[in-house]
């Protein structure tokens, strides 16, 4: 048996030295249950009662030999793995870095950014609002109760009879006011929803910015002068406004405001169609029903109220004749910004 003992270990420290060994499989072969080893010591039991502790200490010399051999060889195989990869993943800290393109706003978000810093600049506030909206603030609260016109000429998205994707920002102007005493100056960014069919000028989601304001003594001049600072503000300090008589159920009066034409100055081009003048937005004085239903006194308080679409603003102010351009997500278009 001592042959054996002493061959076993001496094949096993043999084959770990082959640098590609499997000292798994070498562990089961020789260690397992079923190893040789194991095989070997199960047949002490046909040694002497004084051969027995003998051949014991030797067998358990050679189990720790073998061990030892595998776990030098394990280690070694890892240390190497490890220095192998670290020559693959080799990073070069001289080499300079790949470029990080950088983005930049939308030119809608541009706009907007623009348009808002103008009228905080005159004290006013932004004010937000849920773009899935109850009937009642979209229309109702606004003077525009069921069965009115003026519905017909918004193709609404209805999701039950009673809620809708709004279609105008104008239901957080309500919100404001029922919240909110005056004096109030607010505007009102975000995305509304129409039923229009897409083409080079309307689309049926599109951004709008609206504007409130309620205290006591306001007037339409007070309307007037704000827009007029708006528009020299975004289009140049020689740019005039106008006012047309029109009619919106929650202002009156109303208007349609139009700026003369930033490309030609007024005297007819391309882009204003000749005309010298460019729709910009609608506008008019609170209606007294409106400022009822939110709990505020007519008799006391008076306001006024102005809507204008974002991606018109942009059109116009950088030259754009299709809307669905601000939306196709090409960057060929998105870097002229």
């Amino acid at each position: 048996m001592k042959e054996t003992l002493k061959k076993i270990k001496e094949t096993a420290l043999l084959e770990l030295q082959s640098p590609e060994c499997d000292t798994e499989q070498l562990r089961v072969r020789f260690l397992g249950k079923k190893g040789e080893l194991t095989a070997v010591l199960r047949g002490m039991g046909a040694l002497s009662p004084e051969e027995r502790p003998i051949f014991g200490q030797l067998a358990n010399e050679v189990r720790a030999e073998i061990e030892a051999a595998l776990n030098a060889k394990m280690k070694e195989k890892k240390e190497r793995a490890l220095s192998e990869q670290l020559n693959r993943e080799k990073l070069d800290v001289t080499m300079p870095g790949m470029p990080i393109r950088m983005g930049h706003q939308h030119p809608l978000t541009r706009v907007q950014r623009e348009m808002e810093n103008i009228f905080i600049g005159m004290g006013f506030q932004i004010a937000e609002g849920p773009e899935v909206e109850y009937d009642y603030y979209n229309f109702k609260a606004l003077n525009i109760p069921e069965n009115h016109p003026a519905r017909d000429t918004q193709d609404t998205f209805y999701i039950t009879d009673n809620i809708l994707l709004r279609s105008q920002t104008s239901p957080v102007q309500v919100r404001v006011m029922e919240k909110q005493n005056p004096p109030i100056r607010v505007i009102s960014p975000g995305r509304v929803y129409r039923s229009d069919a897409l083409d080079a000028t309307h689309s049926p989601l599109f951004q709008q910015m609206e504007g409130l304001v309620v205290d006591k003594g306001i007037t339409m001049s007070d309307l007037k002068g704000t827009l007029e600072t708006f528009a020299k503000k975004l289009f140049g300090e020689s740019t005039s406004i106008r006012f047309r008589p029109h009619h919106f159920p929650f202002t009156e009066p109303s208007a349609e405001v139009d700026v003369s034409c930033f490309a030609c100055g007024g005297k007819g081009c391309r882009v204003c169609k000749g005309e010298g003048w460019i729709e910009i937005l609608g506008a008019g004085m609170v209606h007294p029903f409106v400022l009822e239903n939110c709990g505020i006194d007519p008799e006391v308080y008076s306001g006024f109220a102005f809507g204008m679409g974002i991606e018109r603003v942009a059109m116009k102010h950088y030259g754009i004749d299709d809307i669905r351009l601000f939306y196709e997500n090409d960057e060929r278009f998105l870097k002229q910004f």
